[in-house]
């Protein structure tokens, strides 16, 4: 039996798409079908029920992905342990980030990743769209949120703390002495629903205070609000990994440093994300610690 075709065969069942799993595969859509019309000769069944708008698994399909996934699993667990042995990690790593995080902390690091494991070939998905793991054949992702409610295996890396931020010549022409005076100026504002109308402001021991905000510019980019605030064009809310490199250099000041920020949660992080599966391969398991040796407290305090 081709173990490509049977990888195939789960992708197809994942994606519920010829072409999908060629995009992912960077093949052509009729070899996908051939192959796995070949395994249905073989198989002397039909795995799937094509119509010209679904493709669904039949009954045979739905038993034999039943079978073969957690096989598959295994062999690929036994050649993994194999390789390890020698090589160290191999393969390719699929790894997902937002584009924010994926330039400012993930991109630096691959020299890094890739003299630590000469093997492993890195494919970085960057896109602030939470991706189907699975189904977009993601090995690992990191994600950012208060916490993370999905069938998945979640383990936070780091905690994050916003801050909001300005250039220099801007807070010297718009001097600000507490957050209510935000309300008095047009911001920077990121266009994910729960940032753009207010932000939230606390201390120790103190009800936390929420101030209106508004202004004339809506991104919906983080990487683009960091160099629209770097630009002087207002003041922005922003994660403090994202901006330490430009507040170390003086690009950026921080309007309120003694107070806590945030727009929707005081508690977040990025999150470690890996499809809830038994086995854990060898280069997931690699670029987790690699992750975690280099990554678990990047902020404004390092």
């Amino acid at each position: 039996m081709d173990l490509e075709a049977l990888k195939t065969f789960i992708a197809v069942a994942r994606q519920k798409s010829f072409s999908a799993v060629a995009r992912l595969q960077g093949v052509e859509p009729s070899s996908v079908s051939r192959l796995i019309g070949a395994l249905e000769h073989e198989l002397g069944e039909r795995l799937f029920q094509r119509t010209t708008r679904r493709l669904t698994l039949t009954e045979a399909g739905t038993a034999y992905l039943a079978r073969i996934e957690p096989l598959l699993a295994q062999i690929e667990e036994a050649t993994e342990e194999v390789r390890a042995l020698g090589r160290g990690p191999v393969g390719t790593i699929r790894l997902s980030t937002s584009v924010a995080l994926g330039l400012d902390l993930i991109v630096p690091l691959l020299g890094r990743f890739k003299a630590e494991f000469p093997a492993l070939k890195v494919e970085l998905v960057m896109s602030d769209d939470f991706l189907d793991l699975v189904g977009e054949g993601v090995d690992l992702a990191i994600r950012l949120a208060p916490s993370v409610e999905a069938n998945v295996i979640a383990s936070k890396l780091f905690d994050t703390r916003y801050h909001v931020v300005a250039a220099p010549a801007w807070l010297a022409a718009h001097p600000l002495s507490q957050p209510t005076d935000l309300a008095n100026h047009r911001v920077l504002r990121f266009a994910q629903p729960g940032y753009r109308d207010r932000w939230l402001f606390a201390q120790p021991g103190k009800d936390p205070i929420a101030v209106a905000i508004d202004g004339d510019i809506l991104v919906s980019s983080p990487a683009a609000l960091k160099e629209a605030a770097i630009m002087g064009l207002g003041p922005a809310l922003l994660a403090d990994w994202s901006i330490r490199s430009t507040m170390l250099q003086g690009d950026l000041v921080d309007c309120f440093p003694d107070w806590s920020v945030t727009a929707t949660d005081f508690s977040t992080g990025a999150w470690l994300i890996y499809p809830s599966r038994k086995f854990l391969p060898n280069k997931v398991r690699a670029t987790i610690d690699f992750l975690r040796r280099h990554l678990s407290t990047p902020s404004l305090s390092q």
